[in-house]
């Protein structure tokens, strides 16, 4: 394996992570497969490394007072037990077409942004049933995060922006508190199989770690309708990519 590269695939997925509020888990796992990494390593690697680079990420946005405090409550609460449940479930169910589907998804969450930037308000409006929603979000991103063996950020920020209306930094910023611990069952589950490899996870996650927070005030610094198209290109991008890797 080559460690430079593993380094730099750290560098780029940690960046993006802080600027989009995700944990880059299921953009590293394609890459670093791809670069010669053992497929179960791939899958297993950006896991706990996400769990430190979600917080350094988060705490620039904690700082500009862009984390919904009740939101990742919420989600946390009960994304963690989804989470284990769809881990478990991988013993019985097969995840090829679930990560098609996702890929499907992310695509087309990504091209609705880009057709018609969903809300660039600073101000969360007043949605009804907020919490039911809020723990529909958390239930399925935690189940699909088990499966998948990720963290879930690729679905919980553009799910907060399209379905509870909140602005895309606020969402970006819960984003990553949520989908850091929403990566520890994951983590934990491949500790006991014995699928870490902490040289690549040490390697990747310290490129991951130091470009996590630029990204993350890259995002607060940029105009939100912009951010939100970015956004949209990234999320299409990655969604069409994956799909057809």
């Amino acid at each position: 394996m080559d460690w430079i590269v593993i380094a730099l695939i750290g560098v780029g997925t940690g960046f993006l992570a802080g600027m989009f509020g995700k944990g880059g888990s299921a953009v590293a796992t394609p890459i670093l497969a791809a670069v010669g990494v053992p497929p179960i390593v791939a899958v297993a690697a950006p896991l706990p490394a996400t769990i430190p680079g979600t917080l350094v990420a988060s705490r620039p946005y904690a700082r500009a007072g862009m984390i919904d405090r009740d939101l990742m409550r919420w989600s946390l609460i009960f994304g963690i037990p989804a989470t284990i449940v769809g881990a478990v479930a991988t013993r019985w169910i097969d995840g090829s077409a679930l990560v098609q589907a996702t890929d499907v998804l992310i695509a087309a969450i990504g091209i609705r942004f880009l057709v018609g930037p969903a809300h660039s308000a600073e101000v969360v409006p007043d949605v009804s049933h907020r919490k039911a929603r809020t723990v529909g979000i958390a239930l399925g991103v935690g189940v699909v995060s088990g499966l998948l063996a990720n963290s879930g950020g690729s679905l919980l920020a553009p799910l907060f922006i399209l379905v509870l209306a909140m602005p895309i930094k606020q969402s970006f910023g819960t984003s990553l508190i949520v989908a850091s611990a929403l990566a520890i069952p994951g983590t934990m589950v491949h500790q006991l199989l014995g699928h870490l490899d902490w040289a690549v996870i040490g390697v990747y996650g310290a490129g991951s770690i130091i470009m996590a927070p630029l990204g993350a005030r890259v995002a607060l610094r940029t105009d939100a309708m912009r951010l939100e198209r970015a956004y949209g290109a990234c999320l299409a991008i990655l969604g069409i990519t994956f799909f057809f890797w």
